[in-house]
């Protein structure tokens, strides 16, 4: 159904639409922040065109269409959650990566599966209040200076009828200066007299992730003076003072109820959940110990992802639109050792490819958040100008490739740990460091990384 809303969060919904993107300009995004996995960025590039596709449709029909879950296998380290990750960065659909390992059958220790939904819709209404912020951060930011205004010069109460216009003159033109000022920050470190809310934590907060954990907010909402909320005055620097202000006048122009409603219709029809380590749920019971059964976690999974409705705080959330994208190294179990109802609720599959030296060295360059430009602009924060040879990066790639062939495949994470300990004199000493222009090559890297190379216990131990 399609909610009425104010212009406000119009401009918020229209982001919603992030979705018109096509199955080409979709991969070309990915392209900027993945390497390779051709196979699996178009699977979910289809899936996301698909929901637009959705939108179209007469609402009897749309209804009737469900996501096409997706099923990612292969090693660690090799992206499949950044595809994910990002493809809810495109659309600005709700978004929450969480491990399958972490849900066990219902009288066990562990999460119940329900949460995975509450968990969604809290980081929905979370992102959804933070856009209408922006929206309404003008307005809020002139109502504090005019805050600010009445408590450095408070309005004219009495004024003497024969002098009322000079008086008021005067009052307008102190006002004004008063204002330049402010805007200039020449007041910042001025003290000011502000009612302030104390806040503090529910203690009920603290109940377990099956639904009890509501208890808290619910009974902060019925009674707001029972867990904090008192108010008192304090005397700080107007600079302080305006991020107060700030907050608590952003807290009064947000329609929450607005945003609750938003939220909620992102996450049913946007919502995407990354469920990681399903291998490590797949598989049958070996029937020695008191083991949490894996079949019995794939059972209770099986409703959310089918399609079912969930109680949360902010009302029934349907999941039958909801996408889920499983990922596992499937190293030992298979996907066809999971149950046959949730195998059929993973109808597409792809394979993603380890990485070797090759990748490795573009995965070094190419992105946009590439490592060696990260770590340049982190050295340059300290005024020191790093540039990597070409023979670096490929001795960087080599040992990272050496490393995971020789103890456990991480995939591109390995590229990190093998950086770390490149930099780790330079990062160090940078801020006392004289010279501020310094060259990595292939010899330097080897200098680095030579004796953990070469030892191989070290090796594993340290990379």
């Amino acid at each position: 159904m399609a909610i009425a809303l104010p212009e406000s969060l119009e401009k918020i919904g229209k982001k919603f639409d992030g979705a018109e993107l096509t199955p080409q300009e979709t991969v070309a995004e990915l392209d900027k922040y993945i390497i390779r996995q051709n196979a699996a960025k178009k699977a979910v590039a289809v899936a996301l065109r698909n929901r637009y596709r959705r939108q179209k449709l007469p609402q009897e029909l749309a209804d009737e269409i469900v996501p096409k879950n997706i099923l990612m296998i292969g090693p660690t380290g090799v992206g499949k959650t950044e595809i994910s990750r990002r493809l809810a960065k495109l659309t600005s659909s709700p978004f929450l990566k969480i491990e399958a390992s972490k849900f066990t059958e219902v009288g066990y220790v562990g999460r119940d599966v329900e949460s995975m939904i509450r968990d969604l819709v809290r980081i929905s209404v979370d992102v959804v209040k933070q856009e209408q912020v922006v929206v309404i951060r003008e307005k809020a930011e002139r109502n504090v200076e005019e805050k600010i205004m009445d408590i450095l010069l408070p309005p004219l109460r009495r004024q003497s009828p024969d002098h009322a216009q000079e008086e008021m003159e005067r009052f307008k033109q102190t006002r004004e200066k008063l204002r330049k000022q402010f805007k200039q920050g020449v007041l910042d470190e001025r003290l000011i007299e502000i009612e302030t809310r104390e806040k503090m934590a529910s203690p009920f907060e603290i109940f377990s992730n099956s639904g009890v954990e509501e208890i808290g907010i619910h009974i902060q909402e019925m009674i707001p003076g029972l867990m904090g909320g008192k108010s008192k005055k304090r005397k700080v620097k107007i600079s302080e003072a305006r991020e107060f202000l700030l907050e608590d006048e952003q807290q009064k122009l947000i329609d929450m109820d607005q945003v609750n409603r938003l939220a909620v219709e992102r996450v049913e029809h946007s919502g995407i959940i990354f469920l990681d380590e399903v291998d490590k749920i797949s598989g049958r019971e070996t029937g020695h110990g008191p083991e949490v059964s894996r079949e019995g976690v794939q059972r209770d999974l099986l409703p959310i992802i089918e399609g079912t409705t969930v109680n949360t705080r902010y009302g029934l959330i349907r999941t039958d639109h909801v996408l889920f994208i499983g990922a596992g190294a499937f190293n030992v179990a298979k996907p066809s050792d999971l149950i046959p109802e949730l195998q059929g609720r993973f109808p597409i599959r792809v394979e993603l490819t380890s990485l070797d030296k090759g990748d490795f060295i573009r995965i070094l360059t190419e992105p946009e958040n590439a490592l060696i430009k990260q770590y340049v602009a982190l050295m340059m924060t300290e005024g020191l100008r790093v540039e990597f040879s070409q023979d670096a990066i490929e001795e960087i790639a080599e040992i990272a490739e050496k490393v995971n062939e020789s103890t456990e495949n991480i995939g591109a994470r390995r590229l990190h740990t093998v950086m770390e300990k490149v930099m780790e004199e330079i990062s160090f000493s940078a801020p006392d460091m004289k010279k501020k222009k310094i060259k990595i090559d292939k010899k330097y890297v080897k200098k680095q990384l030579e004796d953990i190379v070469k030892d191989e216990d070290l090796s594993r131990f340290i990379l």
